[in-house]
């Protein structure tokens, strides 16, 4: 499975990844194949403003619904229209064309409680143990 090793991870699958001053939001690789084919997307309104490890977006599968949480806390400063109007971007490049939302962050300091590369891939690797 793809997890590249320049990105954080969340414990509910959202990557983040530092573009200047911003964090750029999508979701993993592992939480794609899980959601299956990606039908529609809600994301936040530009100026939002979120709270780290709160509901920020809503992507809906053939399969369910699910929120996508606000990795860091911030303002929402840009969202990805294409992935709205075509939401299949997500299934087939989540790390680049299907990103969801950037977020102005509050404090720097939060990317740092995220996890890197290699404990999120040891996170997927006891979640499909269970």
């Amino acid at each position: 499975m793809d997890i590249p090793s320049d990105l954080f991870y969340t414990k509910t699958h959202e990557w983040a990844r530092r573009d200047g001053k911003e964090i750029v939001v999508g979701i993993t690789a592992h939480a794609q194949e899980e959601l299956r084919d990606v039908v529609f997307l809600e994301l936040p309104k530009i100026g939002r403003t979120v709270k780290q490890r709160e509901p920020a977006a809503v992507i809906e599968s053939v399969k369910a619904a699910f929120d996508i949480y606000a990795p860091v806390s911030g303002t929402i400063s840009r969202v990805n229209d294409a992935a709205v109007k075509a939401p299949q971007l997500i299934n087939q490049d989540c790390y680049g064309q299907g990103w969801l939302f950037v977020i102005t962050p509050a404090s720097a300091e939060e990317l740092t409680s995220l996890m890197p590369a290699d404990a999120y891939s040891k996170l997927i690797q006891q979640d499909s143990a269970h």
